[in-house]
């Protein structure tokens, strides 16, 4: 899929935020995150605390691996490996990732406009990552491609988003409750417009 120069960049910056970040998850289960502390009497449901772990393993995961999709010597050479990559990322993605980011997103922090937003990504997530698996199925490898690409992108919501916090937040001066409702949707819907542009442009074929 690398076929060119752009291509190559594209792919080393996207391996450097995904292993960077796809191990961010881990701390929450080492030390004590501000980001739980927001969440009150919810850090302590079971229901909520349990899908919210799910949900962060699952991404983590995700992000961690999914970026070796986009190899196409990997796939060329070691298709064995490409598929159980992409299996994993597809169950990572499908049923803890995924379906722990649904349930937590209708209690996103600052309303209803950060839920929309938070439930609206993992829809979108859950659906491109099935449509992938299912192009797949019926041989259909372009559609899989392009499916994988829109998946990554929404996975890599995990990354833009913790570009997108600090900048609002610190560099603009917007407060956190201002801040969040806009982040629930520019760290993913900016996202999926470039998926569509590295696809209309064959960045990655």
């Amino acid at each position: 899929m690398l076929k060119s120069r752009s291509a190559k960049i594209w792919w080393i910056v996207v391996a450097f935020f995904g292993l960077s970040v796809g191990i961010y998850p881990a701390l929450y289960f080492v030390v004590e995150m501000g980001f739980l502390k927001t969440k009150g009497i919810l850090a302590d449901d079971f229901a909520w605390k349990l899908a919210f772990n799910a949900h962060i393993v699952g991404g983590g995961v995700a992000l961690l691996i999914g970026w070796l999709q986009f190899n196409g010597n990997l796939r060329r050479k070691r298709p064995s490996i490409h598929r159980l990559v992409g299996k994993i990322y597809v169950f990572s993605v499908l049923v803890p990732g995924g379906l722990g980011g649904l349930y937590v997103g209708f209690f996103a922090n600052e309303g209803i406009v950060s839920q929309v937003g938070f439930v609206g990504l993992a829809l979108a997530w859950l659906f491109s990552t099935y449509k992938a698996l299912s192009a797949i199925r019926q041989r259909q490898i372009e559609q899989h491609k392009r499916w994988m690409i829109r998946s990554y992108a929404l996975t890599f919501a995990a990354v833009t988003l913790r570009i997108w916090l600090p900048l609002l937040t610190f560099g603009v001066g917007v407060s956190f409750a201002i801040a969040y409702p806009i982040i629930a949707w520019v760290c993913w819907v900016p996202n999926l417009l470039l998926a569509e542009f590295l696809i209309s442009k064959k960045i990655v074929p």
